[in-house]
């Protein structure tokens, strides 16, 4: 449905509140592609900073190309969901490949990690191309305003608020349209307790007129969260340490981490040569969006190099900082 109050509202509370933001001053593709990446999952407040040293270390398009994945990796340490480094990391190599960045939504959709929102989001900004973006924002704002009850993230619910959208979108404006969606819904159209009484929207907004804002957008059921209980070894000889990259199939894929033994419980017995081990922190919780992981950190110095596990290999302590570690192996060497 086309609704041309709707659409000017959000587009004249934009032109008073928009978030003056480093990617929002360009045009240029890669620089609105890496914010998108980042911002999937992080925070602005957070995502800023990275945002800014991710373009000082990789100005353009083909240096993050050229770049090794641990170079990438470590500049992307402390973000989690790794995989989104890895894939702009393979993105770049396509796009270098191409020999050009793609303006279609298609060629943008081809690229690696990049689906429809991005997708929308980079092809509207960047070259003004007619697609409208959906992500938790726009879900909140349009199921709220015309009281939609299809639980987000379904596949139902994707088609029905896309093409919502897409019909709210104003002919030449879908970039500035889509960036005021997604603003008013993270300063306006808030998830919890949204100040409704200084809303632009609210005499003809749905859950508004019928007391219904907190049971909208309706939430899909969410994953079981899993446990796992790791047991960190730091082995130190000589001035060197142990250390392997992640295999891929699980958590931090291609990050470095010291040896690892994941018991099946946390009262599982702690298979490995006591000799010289010295405990260090206990029961360090630490969450990700579907894994609980308690982890205990041990210290372990020895005269000898002991044998390694399959994978692992020695490496100066010195050289700690060249590689990419998830955010547990920083906690555990702050416990050294």
């Amino acid at each position: 449905m086309q609704d041309p109050k709707f659409t000017q509202t959000i587009l004249d509370w934009y032109a008073e509140n928009a978030r003056d933001l480093p990617w929002r001053r360009t045009k240029d593709p890669y620089a609105i592609w890496i914010s998108e990446i980042i911002l999937q999952q992080t925070r602005i407040a957070q995502g800023r900073a990275y945002w800014e040293r991710f373009m000082q270390r990789f100005p353009t398009v083909e240096d993050l190309a050229e770049a090794s994945e641990d170079e990438v990796l470590r500049a992307w340490q402390g973000l989690g969901y790794y995989s989104r480094a890895r894939n702009l990391h393979a993105a770049a190599r396509q796009i270098q490949a191409a020999g050009r960045f793609p303006d279609t939504l298609e060629g943008l959709r081809a690229l690696k990690g990049v689906g429809d929102y991005t997708a929308a989001a980079i092809g509207s900004i960047a070259f003004g191309l007619h697609a409208a973006v959906v992500d938790g924002n726009v879900y909140r704002v349009l199921a709220r305003y015309y009281g939609r009850e299809e639980p987000v993230g379904t596949n139902a619910a994707r088609k029905t608020f896309t093409e919502l959208a897409t019909e709210l979108l104003p002919e030449g404006q879908a970039g500035t349209f889509n960036q005021a969606m997604m603003d008013f819904g993270a300063l306006q159209c808030i998830p919890a307790a949204p100040d409704c009484s200084a809303c632009p929207l609210a005499k003809s907004c749905t859950a508004h007129k019928g007391g219904r804002v907190a049971g909208l957008p309706v939430k899909q059921a969410s994953a079981a969260v899993k446990t796992r209980w790791f047991s960190y070894i730091y082995l130190r000889c000589q001035g060197e340490t142990a250390i392997r990259k992640r295999p891929a199939g699980d958590i931090w894929q291609g990050l470095w981490e010291p040896v690892l033994i994941e018991r099946g419980a946390p009262d599982q017995p702690l298979d490995w040569p006591a000799d010289g081990l010295r405990l260090l922190r206990q029961g360090v919780k630490h969450q990700l969006t579907h894994r609980t992981i308690y982890a205990d950190f041990y210290l372990q110095e020895t005269k000898d190099k002991p044998a390694l596990p399959a994978g692992y290999r020695w490496i100066p302590e010195k050289e700690l900082e060249q590689y990419a570690k998830s955010r547990l192996f920083e906690i555990m060497l702050d416990s050294r």
